[in-house]
């Protein structure tokens, strides 16, 4: 039998997906695997959480869209507080808020609480709102008396609590709530939880209201060491964060930037490599068809569709936090030149930019040299010089 060191928190997630599926515990949507499970019982679980005190004092309260907690939602509309729900994947920004129609009945309220109801009755909330939570509840998939939590693993809800952090919405003292199936509740090692988990301080259930006394301290704000490129090109209000965050001046260094400067460090302390031989002019010919006569800190955009404008190619690199000291640009020929500081600078743009659409075009990038080998070895024609175009 596997030893309890030796679990993952995805064989945990894991264990509790077939646990519910094979004792039928789980409601539409099915199967619950690698989703917020949908319990049997999850309305009377809710039952608790307007009994709570934390909840008779809040005024703001944020609740994920997952299913089971939908009636936690429709008890904060039904008590006339005000309701912040995050927008699916944070594709649009970080929160909605409810707005019931004017005069609505406890059955438009419930339509409200519904996913559907949070498309039609809410309008965002942006990050220059100062809004202020006073309670937080998020799905789990397990969760122990303690106060260990785990999500579908997506790392969604961890994120959203850290950006409200960043904002100011949040701080240690503001309580967290998860509704959860009793058979959720289990042992969790906490050699699992990491320092970006999030905790919780109640544990509401069908038969039960847990107050796990938890004193782990809860994330202190975005760590943006764990953050990809990746995903900062998915979530527009992640990079404007990072940017506030960055003119503050705390250290915003990405996932990917953070591996390559341990590189980096890791090849300035290892000995030095053996001296290249002294250039021989009758070489040139041969290294300009590998393309090492470009300069190893330009980028090559390509792929640009034919009505791209130069300022809708900035704003796109300025999204991703990848503006280069200077662009050339190629319109006419669908294409475009970076150059940045240096070569790391130019291999993080790289990262950054990749899956960037233009329209409905998937630019491709790559070291400028790299291209233009590849096109000669092709025996395509010469790609030209980005040095031999004015700059913008």
């Amino acid at each position: 039998m596997e030893s309890r060191a030796a679990i993952s928190k995805q064989d945990i997630r894991e264990q509790i997906w077939d646990y519910m599926e094979s004792q039928n515990l789980a409601d539409f949507p099915r199967p619950v695997h690698h989703r917020i499970p949908n319990f049997k019982g999850a309305p009377h679980a809710a039952e608790h959480f307007p009994r709570l005190q934390a909840f008779k004092v809040a005024r703001t309260i944020k609740v994920n869209p997952d299913a089971p907690q939908k009636n936690a939602r429709f008890f904060v509309l039904d008590s006339k507080k005000t309701l912040l729900v995050p927008t699916p994947r944070l594709r649009t920004g970080l929160f909605n808020r409810i707005t019931p129609p004017p005069g609505a009945t406890k059955d438009m309220l419930r339509k409200c609480a519904t996913s559907e109801g949070v498309k039609n009755y809410s309008v965002p909330v942006g990050l220059d709102s100062r809004v202020l939570v006073d309670l937080v509840v998020v799905g789990s998939v397990a969760v122990s008396e303690k106060g260990w939590r785990l999500g579908k693993g997506e790392g969604y809800a961890d994120l959203e609590y850290a950006m409200m952090v960043s904002m100011g919405a949040v701080s240690q003292e503001t309580p967290v709530v998860t509704i959860v199936h009793d058979c959720q509740v289990i042992d969790i090692p906490e050699a699992l939880l990491e320092d970006h988990d999030l905790t919780v301080d109640y544990i509401l259930t069908p038969t039960r209201v847990i107050a796990t006394g938890c004193e782990r301290p809860k994330p202190t704000g975005i760590t943006w060491s764990k953050i990809s490129c990746e995903v900062m090109g998915k979530i527009p209000v992640l990079r404007s964060l990072r940017y506030r965050e960055k003119q503050m001046g705390k250290d915003v260094t990405l996932q990917d930037e953070h591996r390559r400067l341990l590189e980096t460090c890791s090849q300035q302390t290892a000995p030095p490599r053996a001296v290249r031989r002294p250039w021989n002019p009758s070489q040139l010919e041969p290294s300009s068809v590998q393309g090492e006569d470009v300069p190893s800190n330009t980028v090559y955009v390509g792929n640009l569709p034919w009505d791209t404008r130069v300022s809708e190619l900035k704003r796109a690199l300025r999204e991703r936090g990848t503006a280069p000291l200077r662009l050339t640009w190629q319109g006419p020929q669908h294409r475009a030149f970076l150059h940045y500081r240096d070569p790391a600078s130019a291999q993080q743009a790289i990262s950054c930019l990749q899956g960037l659409q233009l329209g409905t075009s998937t630019l491709k990038v790559a070291l400028a040299r790299q291209q233009r080998a590849s096109d000669l070895a092709g025996g395509g024609a010469r790609e030209p010089h980005p040095d031999r175009y004015t700059t913008i």
